[in-house]
């Protein structure tokens, strides 16, 4: 699938379910708790959580967490993206472009 191809599902699967009806400082506090939850992910692959109440998991399923978080949060910024009729290609050609000029010699 390609990229406006997945912002397009996002959209549609979104507005099936009425989460995209949610006010946008709501969605925020979702991409804040997704954000977290890959912190978390993350943690468990580089340094283990340490508790007795998780189970550990294995190495892949550890990096499918991480996955499925990180799918989260791509989930999240789409649904901002859309709201304001922002294609991801822009988002990405912008952000390629302004560190480009930040960085280049």
């Amino acid at each position: 699938m390609n990229l406006n191809d997945f912002q397009q599902w996002v959209k549609s699967y979104y507005e099936k379910r009425g989460w995209s009806d949610l006010d946008i400082f709501i969605r925020i506090g979702f991409l804040a708790e997704e954000t977290g939850e890959v912190a978390r992910a993350i943690r468990a692959l580089e340094i283990g959580r340490d508790r007795p109440d998780e189970g550990t998991g294995t190495l892949d399923q550890q990096k499918q967490e991480l996955v499925e978080e990180l799918g989260d949060v791509l989930g999240n910024l789409i649904v901002i993206a859309n709201k304001y009729d922002i294609p991801l290609e822009d988002i990405f050609q912008s952000h390629r472009d302004k560190l480009d000029k930040r960085y280049s010699s």
